[in-house]
């Protein structure tokens, strides 16, 4: 129909509707409803941006908001475009960014326990492997709920020196990195574990982990950082 209207649209400035439309063969009422239901510029407009915005998104494997691709449209692609517009198109396009938000606070302090000294004072470095291990856990959001990570680095290398995973913030979460990272690595004597003041160190398993090695570098551990009941070690630390 576009095809059909389109002649008379572009001649009425010099011939009457009626005209043309006689001409053509077409009725007047009907090229009346082709020109109230014909998309405005706007509309249109909008329509190329949300094919572009689309694009980007897919790029961005679902990552990219309403900001990011308006940086993208006017940096990469020189489109001038309001914020709020792309923003308007997402959201009429059923699209949007991925973001993490902390639901739970993953540090909470057992007031009953008492902090260890900090042996680190805020130097995260170590001249030795397993010299130093920083360990903190976190949450991921994931398709079956949230899943809490928690992990050891190595202050010299920087090198993941243990890791577990749960579906909880027990306890146990933090004592199977650590007995992973004893496993893996047989520390020496001396090796500092340093940690926040999270109640999951607080826990009486430091002093008897179940099935780790009962080694010369076990029992001259020390601890940095965590409120805890420390295991059996020449020099009792924390942070």
């Amino acid at each position: 129909m576009t095809k059909t209207f389109a002649p008379v649209d572009q001649e009425k400035a010099q011939h009457a509707v009626s005209r043309l439309c006689r001409v053509l063969g077409v009725p007047r009422a009907s090229y009346y409803a082709w020109k109230a239901n014909r998309p405005s510029p706007r509309a249109v407009q909008d329509a190329e941006l949300t094919e572009r915005v689309r694009r980007i998104h897919t790029a961005s494997r679902g990552t990219y908001g309403a900001p990011r691709i308006h940086a993208e449209l006017r940096l990469a692609e020189g489109v001038r475009v309001g914020r709020k517009r792309v923003a308007r198109l997402l959201r009429q396009a059923g699209l949007q960014g991925r973001y993490w938000r902390r639901r739970h606070q993953s540090t909470r302090r057992d007031p009953s326990a008492t902090a260890a000294p900090d042996l680190v004072r805020r130097d995260f470095t170590a001249d030795r492997p397993d010299a130093l291990w920083m360990g903190d856990f976190t949450e991921l959001a994931t398709g079956e709920g949230v899943l809490y990570v928690s992990a050891l680095v190595d202050g010299c290398s920087r090198a993941c020196a243990g890791w577990s995973m749960r579906a909880d913030r027990t306890a146990e979460l933090v004592t199977g990195a650590l007995g992973m990272a004893v496993a893996r690595r047989g520390p020496a004597a001396g090796l500092v574990h340093h940690s926040d003041h999270g109640s999951q160190g607080s826990t009486p398993r430091w002093r008897s982990p179940p099935g780790w090695p009962r080694s010369g570098a076990w029992r001259a551990w020390a601890r940095s950082g965590t409120p805890s009941i420390t295991p059996p070690a020449r020099a009792s630390s924390g942070r």
